[in-house]
């Protein structure tokens, strides 16, 4: 019988997300403001590392692989860590969470390779406030790689926006761009990090403020799939698009966890705003230690604790989202 990742509070564990970098090329306000400053000691996963961990978690059960960074494309070697990982048949689907900086000549090359799923960071479709949020004036050329995604026949694309108050927040400034496209559009409520505490206060607002406008406006709630993340998402009938709400400050939202997370350096996070990790790292590099890896981690999820604790100000040790990749 396959051992399985089960929590005490048996909630199943079938979506890993795995770090490639903590490096990053654009400049979020709510994340990197003055850039990514690079850590020498960091010695990022390598590629036999990462076969390592695909090959003990897909007999554990996962079924999901989001790749996430930093910006996980920046790493020369992602094409074939997304042929690496297509090569275990467990493995149904392989994401990737980008700023889409690369998106637009690269994009048929990770199909092809064996890449699934699309998330696409984008905090504003007006390229002056998309400038202000990012760093960067690249606004036209991530939009383009999104519209290439979709004529290369990508089937599952997504946008996240990282909900802002006065920034972004206006949902009808949204609406007009999923009218004609299949896209999941989704808000994820602003979450407090150690080092975003002053921007945090400033800028969060509520999902519900969206949520109750998609009421009133007759969007349908959807059911949700088995390997979906925490979203709610909506549906309407006048969009071919839909619109997801990721709000970790809700009531409950920790009950449907299904993720776990490994660090670019290694480390099992056993939730985002846990307050310690578990070093995977010397158990990475012999195909012979994978009983004593599997072992570790089904051990370390015991400690899981039934929730995050955000609503008293704790961010537990992520100081960025970059640290081990939102």
């Amino acid at each position: 019988m396959q051992q399985q990742l089960v929590d005490n509070y048996q909630r199943r564990f079938q979506y890993l997300r795995l770090s490639l970098t903590e490096l990053c090329n654009f400049r979020c306000q709510y994340c990197l403001p003055d850039g990514y400053k690079a850590n020498k000691a960091h010695q990022f996963l390598t590629l036999n590392e990462i076969s390592h961990i695909a090959d003990a978690f897909s007999e554990l059960g996962v079924k999901k692989i989001r790749l996430t960074g930093g910006e996980p494309t920046l790493r020369r070697d992602f094409t074939e860590i997304i042929a690496l990982l297509a090569r275990y048949p467990n493995i149904n689907e392989i994401a990737v969470t980008t700023n889409g900086s690369r998106l637009e000549s690269r994009i048929l090359e990770w199909k092809n390779a064996g890449l699934t799923a699309l998330n696409v960071s984008v905090d504003s479709f007006s390229p002056l406030q998309f400038a202000k949020i990012t760093g960067e004036d690249k606004l036209h050329q991530v939009i383009n790689g999104i519209d290439k995604a979709l004529e290369v026949g990508m089937k599952k694309v997504k946008i996240n926006t990282v909900l802002m108050k006065s920034l972004n927040d206006d949902l009808n400034h949204y609406l007009p761009w999923i009218t004609d496209r299949n896209i999941d559009l989704r808000f994820i409520e602003l979450m407090e990090t150690g080092e975003g505490s002053a921007y945090f206060n400033r800028y969060h607002v509520s999902g519900s403020k969206i949520e109750q406008q998609l009421i009133e406006q007759g969007w349908q709630l959807m059911i949700k799939d088995q390997l979906a993340g925490p979203a709610k998402v909506y549906q309407h009938d006048d969009y071919q698009g839909r619109i997801g709400l990721i709000m970790p400050y809700s009531k409950n939202f920790c009950q449907s966890c299904n993720r776990l997370r490994i660090s670019s350096t290694g480390k099992l996070h056993y939730c985002l705003f846990g307050d310690s990790a578990i070093s995977l790292r010397d158990l990475l590099q012999q195909a012979d230690q994978k009983e004593q890896l599997k072992t570790r981690v089904l051990d370390s999820l015991q400690i899981k604790p039934e929730t995050h604790f955000l609503h008293q100000h704790n961010a537990g040790i992520i100081q960025n989202l970059s640290f081990i990749g939102g």
